[in-house]
Parts: structure tokens; sequence; C-alpha cells
């Protein structure tokens, strides 16, 4: 995360969170909230805070943790009840957009190429979006 990496690049450099905010002109509140993942900060914060650490910015928005470059960010696999709970509820989120027009452009239905492109769209983000939820609320005892 982002605040982890601030947070370690802020300590390595042996800064207070005082001082990183002085220096990247921003509240001191604002970076511990940063910190703490709360909030994401915008680009020009980023950079702001990059410049005071004297670190790039790619290394504050790396994929991978600061602290621990090897760590597995990897996302669980999905089981075949997983695979069948998106088959379903994509089947019935398709349902409830053709039966209420809801694949209009100008009032002119999608073709069928637009179609499959959204249903893909949708099963990409729901795959997503139960694997990133599997690796957050798994307990740690429970993960392989």
């Amino acid at each position: 995360m982002i605040g982890d990496n601030i947070k370690f690049f802020r300590k390595k450099a042996k800064m207070t969170q005082m001082e990183l905010a002085q220096k990247a002109n921003i509240s001191r509140s604002y970076l511990a909230d940063v910190e703490r993942n709360r909030y994401n900060p915008s680009f020009d914060t980023l950079k702001a805070i990059a410049s005071a650490l004297n670190v790039p910015i790619s290394s504050l928005i790396g994929e991978e943790d600061a602290k621990n470059p090897n760590r597995d960010t990897q996302l669980p696999e999905l089981t075949e009840k997983d695979e069948r709970d998106i088959a379903k509820d994509l089947q019935r989120i398709m349902e409830s957009l053709e039966s209420c027009e809801g694949l209009m452009y100008d009032g002119e239905p999608m073709d069928e190429e637009t179609r499959e492109l959204i249903r893909i769209s949708l099963e990409n983000s729901m795959r997503l979006a139960k694997k990133i939820a599997k690796r957050k609320f798994t307990p740690k005892k429970y993960r392989k």
C-alpha cells in the first residue's frame, strides 16, 4: 500500500511526520491518514512527498511493499463454487440490463459485439473483486 511505502521511506530517511509534512507542504494529520491508508493522495501530493523523501514516485506507488519486496502479492485462486456464483450473478446482471433497455446508446440497442464486450468486462471485474475480497477477508491462519 502507498501509505506503508511512504512510512517506510520516511523512517528510512529518519524524518518525523511533522518534518515530512512541512517539506511536502501538507498537514501532519493528513500525512498520518495517508500512512494509515485511510486516504489516497493525489498525484501532486505524491510528487511532493517523493521529492521531500528524495525517492522516485514509483517507489511510493510500487506494487510491491517497500518493507518486504519478496512478499507474496498473488491473489488467491477461485474455487468451483466461486466460479458458479460469478456465472450466476453475471447472468442475472445481464438479464437485468437487457430487460430494462439498459444496454442502449442514444436510444439505439447495443449490437451483439458490444453486449459481449460488456459481459466480458463485467466478468473480469467480478473475478478480480472476488479474489481481492478473498485475500482481504480470509484470516491469516487459513491462507495457503
